[in-house]
């Protein structure tokens, strides 16, 4: 019931109206209740696999194949940084910090990281790709502000060594 509505004003609505407002309340109050561990699992391992996937597009063993050095001078071609260390650089990002984000150690700067990448792709390389982007941004955003929930390293670290 809103604060500013009397019994009256309420039962005055039609009761199919009371009935909607009524089931919406209750789903908004189930929703909340999806627990933080939940959500920010999901917002580590989904963007993680995709940094992940594209950082084995580039190499063949431990080293980088050459389309790899094509790609960067030719496609992505960004600004002030020599392509051969942009894409040494971009490969080793998107194996390690994938890595640590699914095992949630040092997570927030993890996510930070990949943020980064991801803002440094959506303004240099595939400006038009916004909404591929945003969904990763979103998930690295909600990581670095909420933190990676107690199914993570971070987590037992901290309980581990929290003073008490």
């Amino acid at each position: 019931m809103n604060a500013v509505e009397t019994p009256a004003a309420q039962s005055a609505r039609p009761p199919l109206v009371q009935r909607l407002a009524a089931w919406i309340e209750s789903g908004n109050g189930i929703m909340a209740k999806t627990p933080h561990e939940l959500i920010a699992l999901a917002a580590r391992i989904f963007p993680a696999a995709v940094f992940w996937l594209s950082g084995r597009t580039k190499v063949d063993g431990f080293s980088l194949k050459d389309s790899t050095f094509f790609l960067f001078e030719h496609e992505y071609a960004l600004p002030i940084i020599d392509p051969a260390l942009a894409a040494y650089l971009a490969t080793m990002a998107e194996h390690v910090f994938p890595v640590l984000l699914v095992i949630g150690l040092a997570t927030r700067y993890a996510a930070l990281s990949l943020l980064i990448m991801t803002a440094v792709i959506q303004i240099f390389v595939y400006p038009g790709a916004w909404v591929t982007h945003g969904l990763w941004a979103v998930a690295f955003l909600y990581v670095v502000a909420r933190g990676p929930g107690m199914l993570s390293l971070d987590a037992l670290i901290a309980r581990r060594y929290r003073k008490t």
